[in-house]
């Protein structure tokens, strides 16, 4: 700015330009220029020569002189201000102005002095011709964004086009939302239902999950077996359906008996029913209480010649478990009892049961039964003396005729259930869960169980469904019917092994087929590398004769790390060396056990899947010493060729009832 001012003619009262004042400012509401003090400045400018600007002379009139007229450029800088915030904002000429910051910008080129305005006003340029006032700005609603672009005008069809889409993604969003609430509510519902109907249920302690007894455990994998127990308590409600009073029967005894085997692939179901003067010997049992569910601090020592019936009614559900476990060598998981009420409430529920019989039915106890004779659809009252009459004289064969009705009715009973009439009811189905649930007392069973094995059940059809009795040879002579040992072993051999059963019905695909010979050729196996033990999961059955001989061999390899699955018997005593068994895939871990078994031999099964089954023989049976040392090479042993099981001689006597025979009786 020091060029600038060398470049001027020296005059009277000449300042530098940052301290020259401007008389007058335009004001935007008055449309004139006004200035602090009066319009007297005109006059007085007239008397002071103006400046000549750089690129020629002025013909404006210099601003006056007067100091109190005259506003310095910091001033004119806070004017200029306060105007453009009252224009912002309709405010008056003192309200405080809010404004950004100056930012810095390049040296404009000096205007060319402009013409006075009309309305007698002038402009800025009269005063001083190096500061030009920025032009009245049009008032604006609010800002702006920079560089921003309006858009174009949309036509009818976009226009049209856009409102389509924005209903489309509503009506995508409000999908998505009604189906999201859908599904939480129908899970809610079902998780409620599920919750609901598993209170329902009375939970009894009843399972011997740490049984010795269990044959072949690894051969049980995957199968479901449920014991199902109807007492014939006189207490509570069923004693209101004419099953009698406390003072009849005290207590409950286990009027029926009924195992029921489902094996791993779900190709059929085996019931076999128990005589309820089965003679048996009674283990040491704990005393229960059936009014209230629970167990006492009394025992009951072990006994020979004891009723099944009166097993139950001593020691409860947890002492009929071990008698009817130790007699199948089945692994019992689950256990369910219901009485008189809860059977003749589910009857009604399915809207009663068909049966037939080819003469009236008559008990020396209950009266008249079926009066007529042919095909006939019974209520739950009628069906609850149905299967509880035990003294028919035109059967002749106490308790084995009221077994043979009850399998018949059970067998009816499945078929109403299977068919269209109670599943695609959801008013029965539903009628006869709750009934199931509130009228029965159970171990180790949810509703949500039963769901999933009855839908894994859907494709069998009711010839799958076969039903045995235990058979027995005479009584004794104190009435308890005689149990045929020999023939009982086979019958649940064959249920163990899968093998087909008397009257059964299954596809042919689904059958196990059974190969004319079984090689027991030792052949010598290929070196394997020993594994960590605790990646090997180890059954110890006991193939001796030494009692006890599994659970301390099991404990010896435990010590050693090996998983132990369980304990048991062999289905058969063996002279020969231990085996080890194992499944496809499966021959390094079993290598890994048999190399702390001396003596021991391998032998490769299809019924084992990832577990090792150790059968205990031999001279050196029980001996276990350290398996060899994780990745090292391990030696190499026989091993026997084996097929599938041999068929089992089942007696030809059995009575079978099977599902699908509708016969009249």
């Amino acid at each position: 700015m020091g060029d600038d001012d060398e470049t001027r003619a020296p005059g009277v009262g000449r300042r530098a330009p940052w301290e020259r004042p401007i008389s007058r400012l335009h004001d935007p509401e008055s449309g004139t220029n006004s200035s602090p003090e009066s319009s007297r400045d005109d006059e007085a400018s007239a008397d002071v020569p103006a400046p000549t600007p750089r690129n020629g002379p002025a013909d404006t009139p210099a601003p006056t002189d007067d100091a109190d007229a005259r506003l310095s450029v910091a001033e004119l800088v806070d004017k200029v201000a306060r105007i453009t915030s009252r224009r912002r904002d309709g405010a008056g000429e003192d309200a405080p102005a809010t404004t950004p910051p100056p930012t810095p910008a390049p040296p404009a080129p000096t205007p060319t002095p402009a013409p006075p305005v009309e309305n007698g006003s002038a402009s800025a340029t009269e005063d001083d011709p190096t500061v030009v006032l920025p032009a009245a700005a049009p008032p604006r609603k609010g800002p702006e964004a920079v560089g921003t672009v309006a858009p174009p005008a949309l036509t009818r069809l976009a226009l049209s086009k856009a409102r389509k889409r924005a209903r489309m993604r509503l009506a995508g969003r409000v999908s998505v939302a009604l189906v999201s609430v859908l599904a939480l509510l129908l899970t809610g519902i079902v998780w409620g239902y599920l919750r609901a109907t598993d209170r329902g249920f009375a939970q009894v302690s009843a399972l011997d999950t740490e049984s010795t007894d269990v044959v072949d455990a690894p051969g049980q994998y995957g199968d479901e077996t449920y014991l199902i127990v109807g007492t014939d308590t006189r207490a509570g409600a069923s004693g209101e359906v004419g099953a009698g009073t406390e003072l009849d029967a005290e207590g409950a005894r286990s009027d029926t008996v009924i195992l029921i085997n489902i094996p791993a692939d779900r190709s059929r179901v085996v019931a076999v029913s128990f005589p309820r003067d089965l003679d048996v010997t009674r283990p040491e049992c704990q005393a229960w209480d059936s009014t209230t569910g629970d167990y006492t601090d009394e025992v009951f020592p072990a006994a020979d010649g004891d009723k099944l019936n009166a097993t139950y009614a001593l020691g409860g559900p947890k002492c009929l478990v071990k008698v009817i476990q130790k007699m199948s060598g089945l692994r019992i998981g689950h256990f369910v009892g219901i009485d008189f009420a809860g059977f003749e409430s589910m009857v009604d529920e399915v809207g009663g049961v068909d049966v037939c019989t080819t003469q009236p039915l008559i008990d020396d106890e209950l009266g008249t039964i079926l009066a007529t004779t042919g095909e006939q659809r019974v209520d739950g009252r009628t069906a609850l003396n149905y299967v509880r009459a035990r003294k028919v004289e035109a059967e002749g064969t106490g308790d084995y005729g009221r077994i043979k009705r009850q399998q018949v009715f059970l067998s009816s009973l499945l078929r109403s259930v299977l068919s269209n009439r109670v599943l695609f009811d959801p008013g029965k189905l539903n009628g006869f869960v709750t009934a199931f649930t509130r009228d029965t007392f159970v171990e180790n069973v949810k509703t949500a169980d039963l769901l999933t094995l009855g839908k894994s059940l859907r494709g069998v059809d009711a010839g799958a469904v076969t039903f045995l009795t235990v058979p027995t040879a005479g009584t004794t002579y104190y009435g308890n019917e005689i149990p045929r040992t020999d023939d009982i072993d086979a019958i649940f051999r064959a249920i163990i092994d899968d093998q087909p059963l008397p009257g059964e019905q299954r596809a042919p695909e689904t059958a196990p087929t059974t190969p004319d010979s079984t090689d027991t050729r030792a052949v010598a196996t290929t070196p394997q590398v020993s594994l960590d033990p605790t990646a090997v999961s180890v059954q110890v059955s006991n193939g001796s004769e030494v009692g006890g001989l599994a659970a301390t061999t099991a404990d010896s390899l435990a010590a050693y790390g090996f998983q132990i699955v369980g304990t048991g018997n062999a289905d058969a005593t063996t002279t020969g060396p231990t085996v080890v068994r194992y499944g496809p895939g499966s021959i390094a871990e079993a290598a890994t056990v048999a190399s702390a078994l001396p003596g021991a031999v391998l032998q490769e099964t299809t019924s084992l899947g990832g577990i090792v089954e150790v059968i205990l023989g031999g001279a050196d049976a029980g001996t276990v010493t350290a398996p060899t040392p994780v990745g090292e090479t391990l030696p190499t042993f026989d091993t026997a060729v084996d097929g599938a099981p041999t068929d089992v001689a089942l007696p030809s006597d059995l009575t079978v009832t099977n599902a699908a025979d509708a016969t009249c009786m």
